[in-house]
């Protein structure tokens, strides 16, 4: 990790995140990436939250139950007004849900970071943002999707 406590041996005071990475779909592969995505923010000396990943263990809420999907995501964006930033990871794409959350979180005024773990991401040079301007916030414009 590359985050440390200072010499004088205080805690430093760590950026509050709230993570937003794919859940459904490929759930496996999508979990192992957001636990990166999680280890990511801390080697970043940041204080994660990353919500798709604790509220779908076993015993709690079931993605696949719609109406537990919607209190899991409603439960995980009630952080947003105590976060400092929402860190989109986007090497897997964005998903729907994923792209509400960054709405959610502009109309709070939360800043939003898009990021990757691996790779360079292909921006638009007007606007500095990665997805398509017409279509709004659906895909993660990458190097593996161009045109998305």
């Amino acid at each position: 990790m590359t985050a440390s406590t200072p010499p004088s041996g205080e805690v430093p005071q760590l950026r509050r995140v709230v993570v937003e990475s794919p859940y459904a779909g490929d759930v496996a592969a999508n979990v192992d990436y957001a636990k990166r995505c999680v280890r990511d923010c801390l080697t970043r000396g940041e204080a994660p939250i990353a919500s798709h990943l604790l509220f779908t263990q076993d015993g709690l809420l079931d993605d696949a139950v719609p109406a537990e999907r919607l209190l899991g995501c409603e439960a995980g964006l009630a952080w947003l007004p105590v976060a400092d930033v929402m860190a989109v990871y986007v090497d897997r794409g964005v998903s729907a849900g994923m792209g509400r959350a960054v709405e959610r979180a502009r109309r709070v005024g939360l800043p939003v970071e898009f990021r990757l773990l691996a790779g360079d991401l292909e921006s638009d040079p007007k606007t500095n943002e990665f997805f398509p301007p017409s279509t709004g916030v659906s895909r993660a414009r990458t190097k593996e999707n161009p045109d998305d």
